[in-house]
């Protein structure tokens, strides 16, 4: 439990920021004498690529964190005996989690791309190509479920600090951080309550 969910957890967003303002320190330093203006141009459609790799490490974490728990409630229950995910829930997961982000997505975009620090094309693509590399690193080397919107978030962060400490807005941060330390005891304090609950309503 500790070595698989909370220290991946914990740590992931750490490498998100230091990740996100060492690749933009970098990219900077290549693209000094470059064009502004075609720099925008370029990362802009290179950001088609970056956020594709966002999507598809979205669903490497958040879309299997869902079908894990509903292949062991089926096999709980006794529908099915090995923990072969069905492709029915494969395509369930993909699309709560496409109708989420659609429905509630955008207030966390505008977020992330406006309200801890303003991005240009550069930055969205240097902090989507760090989250996209975390989110691989942990679902395909250390198999470990972390959150998507923490490591985007914290290389958002990482990159803002490239331009100067005072560009990133600490107290959106902060707030977004108080929200990731009450979710694990809220969480748990839920299901503890919902717990006898189910077993009152189980049959037999």
């Amino acid at each position: 439990m500790v070595e698989k969910v909370i220290i991946p957890m914990v740590l992931s967003p750490t490498v998100g920021l230091l990740g996100g303002y060492l690749l933009m320190i970098i990219t900077l330093w290549i693209l000094r004498n470059a064009n502004p203006h075609r720099v925008d141009r370029g990362f802009r459609i290179g950001q088609i690529f970056s956020a594709t790799s966002l999507a598809l490490g979205h669903g490497l974490q958040d879309a299997q964190k869902s079908m894990g728990i509903i292949v062991l409630a089926l096999v709980t229950a006794g529908y099915q005996q090995n923990y072969v995910v069905p492709i029915w829930v494969v395509l369930l997961c993909a699309t709560a989690l496409a109708a989420g982000t659609y429905s509630g997505g955008w207030r966390i975009m505008r977020t992330l791309g406006r309200r801890i620090f303003p991005l240009r094309p550069v930055h969205g693509f240097v902090a989507e190509m760090t989250a996209s590399a975390v989110l691989y690193l942990t679902a395909f080397v250390i198999a470990a479920p972390i959150s998507t919107t923490q490591v985007m978030t914290a290389s958002v962060m990482g990159v803002g600090s490239t331009r100067r400490l005072s560009a990133v807005r600490w107290g959106v941060a902060r707030e977004i951080g108080m929200a990731w330390v009450l979710t694990l005891p809220a969480a748990a304090t839920i299901a503890a309550r919902a717990y006898p609950l189910s077993m009152l309503l189980a049959p037999g």
